[in-house]
């Protein structure tokens, strides 16, 4: 894997998690609903919260991102790889969003990150 490939990676990942930070920040910042949920006034706040709007612009750019890393190596490397978003956005929710993440979730995360490396791993020998 080049190191192009490796940024390319890692910035898709970083737009991954920044995108799951806008989205659960926009979403917790939404007014509550007088009356119960209503869903043309959800979608009226959901288009009108700039939180949300920043979390699909960082999808949209990773898309790109993500199509430029799939021209240069093989999906099944980059893909496995990009799990590593699910333990960055753990992490993030702990630091960020001050969110209590259980030690059976760590664990998870921490086998994700291993099935990570070992993908890494073999993906260099390939």
């Amino acid at each position: 894997m080049t190191l192009t490939v490796v940024l390319l990676l890692a910035f898709s990942i970083v737009l991954d998690v920044i995108g799951q930070l806008c989205f659960k920040l926009g979403v917790d910042r939404l007014p509550q609903l007088d009356g119960g949920f209503r869903l043309r006034a959800f979608w009226g706040q959901v288009f009108n919260a700039p939180l949300l709007w920043a979390g699909v612009g960082a999808y949209v750019i990773e898309f790109f991102v993500w199509l430029e890393a799939l021209s240069r190596a093989p999906l099944s490397l980059l893909f496995p790889l990009a799990a590593l978003a699910y333990c960055l956005v753990v992490l993030a929710g702990r630091v960020v969003l001050k969110e209590t993440v259980s030690r059976r979730r760590w664990l998870g995360t921490l086998v994700i990150t291993l099935g990570v490396m070992l993908v890494a791993i073999a993906g260099n020998q390939a």
